[in-house]
C-alpha cells in the first residue's frame, strides 16, 4: 500500500475567454492531497482545492464603465442625432430622396401614408459612399463633444492621470459589479472546493462465482464559493454552500472461453439542490478471434448544474448572465421585444411574455456500437457509431425585463438576462468516427481519423440556446517514425500531423457567440534519444505553418507555438 500527501501551489496572469473576456491577473491556487491506495485493490483519497482571484477584472466592462464617464450613452446620441440633423438630414432630402407623404381624409377621418420604396433604394445605392463618410464625421463629433460633462474630466484620454485615476477606481472596486451607484469590475474571490473519494475492487476467483470481479465505490464533494457579488448571488454576507455526493458499483462476467465479456454498473447522485438520480449502463465486447472486437454498450449520465448555471449574476455590460436556480418569469423575447420598438404594440408585446423554468440536472442516454480490427499484419481500423437522447439539455435562453413609460410607452429601466435554462424538448446528438493506422518497415506508420458529430436540434418553438460548440466534420492525418538508429547509441523519432476542422457557430455570451470558419494546421515532433548518457531532446510545434485561426469567437488568432525539451532518465543500473 502507499501513502501519499501532496501539496502544490500555483499563480499566473493570463487572458480568459469563456462567458466573457476576463483579464486574470495575479491569480492563485493551492491543492492539498491525501490519498492512501493498493494498486488494482482500492483507494481512498481527499484534496481541496483553494482560489484567490488577486487583482482579476473584466476588461469588457471595464470599457463600457469609461465611456460612461466620457458621456452617458443617451448623451452620445443625442449629439449624434442632432449633429445629422442640422447638418446632412436636408442635404439628404435636397439631393432626392423621397419623403413620407401623408394625407387626411375629412370624409373618413383617417390618415394614410405612401412612400417610394424604389426611389429610396437607388439614392441610396447612389449615395452608399457619401452616407459612410457623414455617419463617420457624425460619429467623430459625438465622440469627442460634451466630453467634460462628467466631473470635468477632459474626455479620459488614455495615458492622462484623469484616466489612470478613473481605471484604477473601477477596476480596484469589489465592493459589488451590482452596486448601481458606484459598479466595479474587479472580482472578488477566494472559493473552495472539498473532494473526497473511494473506491475498491474485487477479483473473484473462483470458476462457479457468478462474476468475474466487482467495483464499488462512492464520493462527496462540497463548494464553497466566496465572490462578495462580483460573480455569483453572494452578496450582503449571505454565503453558498452546496454539497453533492454519489455511490456506484459494477460487475464484470466472462462467457465462451473469454470471447464475450459483459458489463454493467448502476450509479446514485445527489445534490443538495436537486433529486436524487439513478445512471444505469451495461456493455457487452465479443472477441470471436485475436483479431477482431465487437463493442456494444447502453449508457446514462445526469449533469449536474455547474454553480454558474445556479448561482451566476455576472453583469458583462451588453447583458447580466444569471443562474437559474429559482426560475424566471415575465421576460420579454428578443425579437418581440425589438419588433415594439418599431411598431409601439405593447398589447403584442406584453401578450408575448414568457417564463423560465427552475434549472433541473442534464440527463442522457446513448447507444454505441463500435468495431475494431486488424487487416492483415500492417493495417489497424477502429470505427463507431453513437446516438444520444438528452432530456433538460442544459444550454441558455435570452430575455429582456423591461418597464414602460406611461405616458410615451418607451421602455426604461431595461435589463437584457443571459438565463441557464433546460430544453423543452427532447435533443438528440449523433456522431460517427473512424481511425486507421498503417505500419510498415517496423518503424513507420501512416494514420488518419475522421469525426462526424451533429446537434439534432429543430425545434423552432424551443429559444434553448444549446452552446455545443462542436464542429460537425474533422480529421487528421499524421506520419510517425519510432527508434530509427541514427547511431549505436543514438535513435530518433519523429511525428507530423495534419488537422482539418470544418467552421461551426460557436455559443457563449451574447457578445461572444458567431461564426469559427473552417481551418487547419500541421502539429510536428521529432526526437533524439541517447542511449549513453540515458537522455533525449524533443524539438516541435503546433501549428508549424503558422496559419493563425480563431478556436473561439471573439478571442484572438492562435498562430505559431514551438518548444524544446531536454529529458534526463535516472535508471537504475544493473550489475
Amino acid at each position: 500500500p502507499e501513502l501519499i500527501f501532496s501539496s502544490s501551489y500555483s499563480n499566473g496572469t493570463t487572458v480568459y475567454q469563456g462567458d466573457n473576456r476576463f483579464s486574470l491577473k495575479n491569480i492563485q491556487f493551492f491543492q492539498n492531497r491525501l490519498e492512501y491506495r493498493l494498486k488494482d485493490k482500492f483507494f481512498i483519497r481527499a484534496y481541496a482545492t483553494n482560489e484567490n482571484a488577486g487583482d482579476s477584472y473584466d476588461p469588457y466592462f471595464t470599457a463600457l464603465l469609461m465611456q460612461r464617464t466620457n458621456k452617458t450613452t443617451g448623451g452620445w446620441q443625442g449629439d449624434y442625432v442632432k449633429y445629422w440633423r442640422d447638418n446632412y438630414e436636408p442635404q439628404i432630402y435636397a439631393g432626392g430622396y423621397p419623403k413620407l407623404i401623408t394625407t387626411y381624409n375629412e370624409q373618413t377621418g383617417a390618415f394614410t401614408s405612401s412612400f417610394d420604396q424604389v426611389a429610396a433604394d437607388k439614392w441610396l445605392k447612389d449615395n452608399n459612399e457619401k452616407l459612410v463618410n457623414w455617419h463617420s464625421i457624425t460619429a467623430n463629433f459625438a465622440d469627442t463633444s460634451r466630453m467634460t460633462q462628467n466631473q470635468g474630466l477632459g474626455g479620459l484620454l488614455p495615458g492622462t492621470k484623469e484616466f489612470n485615476d478613473k481605471f484604477k477606481q473601477i477596476t480596484g472596486n469589489v465592493s459589488s459589479k451590482r452596486d448601481v451607484e458606484n459598479p466595479g469590475t474587479r472580482f472578488f474571490d477566494l472559493s473552495a472546493l472539498y473532494h473526497i473519494h473511494g473506491e475498491y475492487k474485487k477479483k473473484l476467483k473462483s470458476a462457479n462465482a457468478f462474476i468475474d470481479e466487482y467495483t464499488i465505490g462512492a464520493n462527496g464533494r462540497m463548494y464553497r464559493p466566496n465572490s462578495r457579488g462580483s460573480i455569483f448571488y453572494d452578496t450582503a454576507g449571505t454565503r453558498i454552500t452546496v454539497s453533492e455526493f454519489g455511490v456506484y458499483g459494477g460487475v464484470q462476467k466472462r462467457f465462451w472461453n473469454n470471447k464475450m465479456i459483459a458489463n454493467a454498473t448502476l450509479r446514485l447522485d445527489k445534490n443538495q439542490n436537486f433529486s436524487l438520480l439513478a445512471s444505469p449502463a451495461a456493455s457487452l465486447i465479443y472477441k470471436p478471434n485475436t483479431k477482431d472486437f465487437i463493442r456494444l454498450t447502453f449508457s446514462s449520465a445526469i449533469r449536474n448544474p455547474t454553480l454558474s448555471d445556479q448561482y451566476l449574476y455576472l453583469n458583462v455590460g451588453r447583458a447580466i448572465l444569471a443562474g437559474n436556480l429559482n426560475g424566471f418569469n415575465n421576460l420579454y423575447p428578443v425579437k418581440d421585444f425589438v419588433d415594439f420598438l418599431d411598431n409601439k404594440d405593447l398589447a403584442k408585446l406584453e401578450a408575448a411574455k414568457f417564463n423560465i423554468a427552475a434549472i433541473v440536472p442534464e440527463k442522457v442516454k446513448t447507444a454505441e456500437i463500435g468495431y475494431r480490427t486488424t487487416l492483415g499484419e500492417k493495417v489497424y481500423v477502429d470505427m463507431g457509431y453513437y446516438f444520444s437522447f438528452y432530456k433538460d439539455f442544459l444550454g441558455y435562453k435570452i430575455g429582456i425585463e423591461s418597464d414602460f413609460d406611461p405616458l410615451i410607452k418607451l421602455p426604461q429601466n431595461t435589463t437584457v438576462y443571459r438565463v441557464a435554462a433546460n430544453s423543452q424538448n427532447v435533443v438528440t446528438t449523433q456522431g460517427f468516427s473512424i481511425g486507421t493506422s498503417y505500419f510498415f518497415k517496423k518503424n513507420y506508420a501512416v494514420n488518419a481519423n475522421y469525426s462526424w458529430n451533429k446537434l439534432n436540434k429543430q425545434f423552432k418553438d424551443d429559444p434553448i440556446i444549446p452552446a455545443f460548440n462542436t464542429p460537425e466534420h474533422k480529421y487528421n492525418i499524421g506520419f510517425s517514425g519510432s527508434e530509427i538508429k541514427v547511431t549505436d547509441n543514438t535513435v530518433m523519432g519523429f511525428n507530423f500531423n495534419y488537422k482539418w476542422i470544418k467552421g461551426f457557430t460557436y455559443e457563449g455570451s451574447p457578445q461572444f457567440t458567431g461564426a469559427i470558419p473552417s481551418y487547419d494546421m500541421v502539429d510536428g515532433q521529432i526526437n533524439f534519444g541517447f542511449k549513453k548518457i540515458d537522455s533525449s531532446i524533443k524539438i516541435g510545434g503546433s501549428n508549424l505553418l503558422n496559419n493563425k485561426v480563431f478556436q473561439v469567437y471573439g478571442g484572438p488568432r492562435i498562430g505559431r507555438l514551438v518548444y524544446v525539451a531536454f529529458i534526463y532518465d535516472m535508471k537504475k543500473k544493473s550489475n
